[in-house]
């Protein structure tokens, strides 16, 4: 049975001192919720995973880069490897964000080489995809994300694909408080889940978690996550507020 995530995304937000106490909130939260049914993901800044990871209970909670380097070592300035991220406790990374491909320019072939490092060093890639408003407009949204996984994940061997996850992420909801219909979600990931199977075998598309991210919050989690193709969320600005997080951890 695949599992459910519910991962924060919380971005360039927090000092370290905040981001500790934020997080051992939600640890805390988490523990007297008696969820167990849930991964719970905090993506956290490069400087606070240590911090963080000290700061929760490890089994209730796991910590996420939000980004690694598309290099295993050497005269990078400023890049922070998969091996680095892997050393701090970390367990997941945060690969392909619009974020990162909109800002920072990264390609697929960019990509390919992050997802392989984060796979080498025992990380799990939460994978990211998703179409700009335009894409949505001209109904191009299936062949454009379709064309994203192509170049990237779906390279993959059946063995490593089975090891990360999907966040589907329409770019016109990131932030913006308009949400993907619970309709246009569950069409998105049901066709992403059909394109895995075509790809690696119907056992390996079942045993995918494909998540939804894009303003989703405490009030409309439970219906999303009610969708037999949603398997949660990866959140933004809701994961920066410890009840509002948790809201979303316990709609299933």
């Amino acid at each position: 049975m695949r599992k459910k995530i519910v991962a924060g995304n919380w971005k360039c937000n927090t000092t370290v001192q905040e981001g500790v106490e934020l997080a051992k909130e939600v640890s805390e939260l988490v523990a007297k919720s008696g969820v167990k049914n849930v991964v719970v993901v905090l993506g956290t800044p490069f400087t606070h995973i240590t911090s963080v990871v000290g700061a929760v209970d490890s089994q209730l909670i796991d910590v996420a880069a939000q980004n690694c380097a598309a290099d295993a070592k050497g005269a990078f300035t400023g890049e922070v490897s998969a091996a680095m991220v892997k050393s701090t406790g970390a367990t997941h990374v945060i690969l392909g964000h619009s974020e990162r491909r909109e800002y920072y320019g990264e390609t697929s072939a960019t990509l390919n080489k992050k997802v392989a490092l984060a796979l080498a060093n025992g990380l799990t890639p939460i994978y990211c995809c998703g179409e700009a408003l335009s894409i949505r407009e001209a109904n191009e949204q299936n062949a454009y994300v379709k064309t994203q996984l192509d170049e990237t994940i779906f390279n993959l061997s059946p063995e490593d694909f089975s090891k990360l996850a999907i966040a589907y992420e329409p770019i016109w909801a990131i932030g913006t408080g308009v949400t993907a219909s619970t309709a246009q979600a569950q069409e998105m990931l049901a066709y992403i889940r059909g394109l895995i199977a075509d790809k690696f075998g119907k056992v390996v598309a079942e045993e995918t978690s494909i998540l939804y991210g894009g303003s989703c919050n405490a009030k409309n989690a439970p219906e999303l996550f009610s969708q037999p193709d949603i398997d949660g969320g990866l959140i933004g600005g809701a994961s920066l507020k410890a009840e509002d997080f948790l809201g979303i951890i316990t709609a299933y």
